[in-house]
């Protein structure tokens, strides 16, 4: 009888010691706070200092352009960003990019911003105002009386790869352009050329 619980001791013990250590895996390491803005070299993939350098460079070129200087004097032309394609193989988030693009578009004065992804939340807003019975008719917001946009803002992000025994390397283009939706002109467009290294580590990539 002694020998049975000594064995069952014996055999328990492995899983203790596993339960033990997964629950130190899940509970190790502190979480700390860094600069948003310091550069991140903690992938080779599309990362947030590849999202901040690509932001400054479109926006700081598309507001020194003379076309946006010549569609902007005296007025604030309403935009609207339609979609960045990813045509990467890896998943990028380009919403990110494409907001924090038209937050600084926006903050620069230049430019009034439409949401089309907002389109049908608003009709249904409107048609509660109109038909409900419970808004007061003098202050409904009417059909027919939003600002239509004038130029749309689209892109896409590209990316080659190659790679021998040693070293990978993974370059990105992201390329944004302003069409005018009257004239189907693109009177802007820019581009961001990214390249970056990895070397193969001991235990892999």
């Amino acid at each position: 009888m002694r020998l049975n619980i000594k064995i069952k001791k014996i055999c328990l013990l492995p899983t203790l010691l596993s339960v033990s250590l997964l629950a130190g895996c899940a509970s190790s390491g502190n979480v700390s706070y860094v600069d948003p803005q310091g550069v991140d070299t903690t992938s080779i993939n599309f990362n947030s200092t590849d999202l901040q350098t690509t932001t400054q460079k479109m926006v700081g070129g598309m507001l020194s352009s003379p076309a946006i200087a010549r569609i902007t004097a005296g007025a604030q032309p309403v935009v609207f960003f339609s979609t960045i394609k990813n045509e990467t193989a890896e998943h990028i988030n380009t919403g990110m990019l494409a907001n924090t693009v038209s937050t600084e578009i926006i903050n620069s004065g230049k430019f009034q911003f439409t949401d089309m992804s907002q389109v049908k939340e608003m009709k249904e807003q409107m048609d509660y105002q109109a038909g409900s019975g419970m808004v007061d008719q003098a202050t409904a917001i009417k059909m027919g009386q939003q600002i239509g946009a004038q130029y749309m803002i689209y892109g896409s992000i590209a990316d080659m790869q190659s790679m021998n025994s040693n070293q990978q390397s993974l370059f990105f283009l992201i390329t944004l352009k302003m069409i005018d939706l009257k004239t189907g002109i693109i009177v802007w467009q820019d581009q961001k050329q990214i390249r970056k290294t990895q070397k193969r580590s001991t235990f892999g990539w």
